[in-house]
């Protein structure tokens, strides 16, 4: 389980993308998605935190608070800019932060509400994506839009089959970061 410094230290390039998503309306903003005690999804938008000790989320006393706190997998995906369909994906594992001297020193430097029940979580990173479309094509008439650009990177200390996404093979590669070919649907 990489920390978010861990994984913005292998791959600074594919970090500063996806933060400049997930940060593209000032602080944070992407939608969380957690697993519900049955198995099923749930997403909800939240406001995560990206700092050099990691990337954390403030998470109010809720069903995805509730959600984390059993079974800490999340997988979380930037809000969509208006200028390109460019997204950014983050799965791993979210775990409470206990220790008090960090956990008021992030709220601090995020200004979360004091008196809010709120809990602090770190988030790790078994898997990263950063997808990138040329939009000056798109809607043309008669020029037809090129692929989108995929990167990936994998946690190469996670197991296959939690850090696998389905379009990308459960081989684990040399290298832990590639660049996909995307295939018309």
């Amino acid at each position: 389980m990489a920390s978010w410094s861990d994984f913005a230290a292998d791959e600074p390039r594919l970090a500063d993308g996806i933060r400049v998503l997930l940060q593209q309306y000032g602080p944070g903003f992407g939608y969380l998605a957690t697993v519900r005690a049955d198995g099923g999804p749930r997403v909800h938008p939240v406001s995560p935190v990206i700092t050099d000790e990691g990337l954390f989320c403030f998470i109010i006393d809720s069903p995805k608070r509730r959600d984390l706190e059993r079974d800490g997998r999340y997988a979380l995906h930037s809000f969509p800019p208006e200028e390109s369909d460019d997204e950014a994906y983050l799965a791993g594992r979210a775990r409470p932060v206990t220790d008090p001297v960090r956990v008021a020193r992030l709220a601090q430097g995020s200004r979360a509400e004091p008196q809010a029940d709120w809990r602090l979580f770190e988030f790790t990173v078994d898997v990263a994506m950063l997808t990138r479309r040329e939009q000056h094509t798109a809607g043309v008439p008669g020029v037809t839009p090129t692929r989108p650009a995929v990167r990936v990177w994998l946690d190469p200390h996670a197991s296959s089959a939690a850090a696998a996404p389905v379009a990308v093979s459960q081989a684990r590669p040399t290298r832990i970061s590639r660049d996909v070919q995307c295939t018309a649907a």
